[in-house]
Formats: C-alpha cells, structure tokens, sequence
C-alpha cells in the first residue's frame, strides 16, 4: 500500500473522506447506537426545556459526544475481531468483552454526569 504524500492536500481530503466514510459505517447497523441517539435526544429536550447554561451544555454534550466515540471504537474492535478469525476464540472474546466494558462505563459516568445537571436545574427551576 502506497503512503500518501506528506503536506499533500489531497492526502487531508482522503483522510476526511476516510473519516467521513468511517462516521457512517460505525452508526449505521448498530443497534446500539439507536439507544445512544434517542437517549441523547431526549437529554438534548430536556437540556432546552430546563434551561441549561453554558457549562451545563458543554458537559452534556461532551458526555453525549464520549459514549458515541466510545460505542464506535467498540464497533471497530467488533469488524476487526470478525475479520481476524470467525471461530470462537477467548482471547477475542475477552477483548470484545472489555470494548463493551468500555462502553458500559463511559454511559455510566455520562449518566451520573447528567444526573448532577439536570437535579440542579430542576432545583433551580423549582426554586428547592
């Protein structure tokens, strides 16, 4: 495989177009990433009907943008652990395992990230 030429400007547009292509290949067919998408929604809704400020926005998103970016790495393990072998394999296994670990606990600081907004933007819209 040839290397792209150094400081070429082509060589930056193929690698957004790889990226891009990359993008839509981790979110399509991922029925993971349904869940991540609606429960992202539905934190974006209530984000805009509690009033969040700047930061509480800022931690939202980067909590939503974390589980996504993580949930896809977890996707890229999975077609490469297809493409190396198809028999069960424990050493496969286990690293598909952790990428879903992975996954588990970047949702689990966002929702605990999202719990600590949204209880004070409902204290403050409720005057507590």
């Amino acid at each position: 495989m040839s290397k792209p030429e150094t400081g070429s400007r082509n060589s930056w547009v193929n690698k957004f177009r790889c990226a891009f292509r990359g993008a839509k290949l981790g979110v399509r067919g991922q029925s993971s990433f349904s869940v991540h998408f609606f429960v992202a929604a539905v934190v974006i809704a209530a984000a805009l009907a509690l009033g969040a400020t700047i930061v509480d926005w800022c931690l939202l998103l980067g909590c939503i943008t974390i589980v996504l970016s993580v949930e896809m790495v977890n996707s890229a393990l999975e077609q490469l652990a297809k493409a190396v072998d198809d028999r069960p394999n424990i050493h496969i296994r286990d690293a598909l395992d952790i990428g879903s670990g992975a996954v588990l606990v970047a949702s689990i600081g966002a929702m605990v990230i999202g719990a600590v907004v949204f209880l004070n933007l409902l204290a403050q819209n409720l005057n507590w």
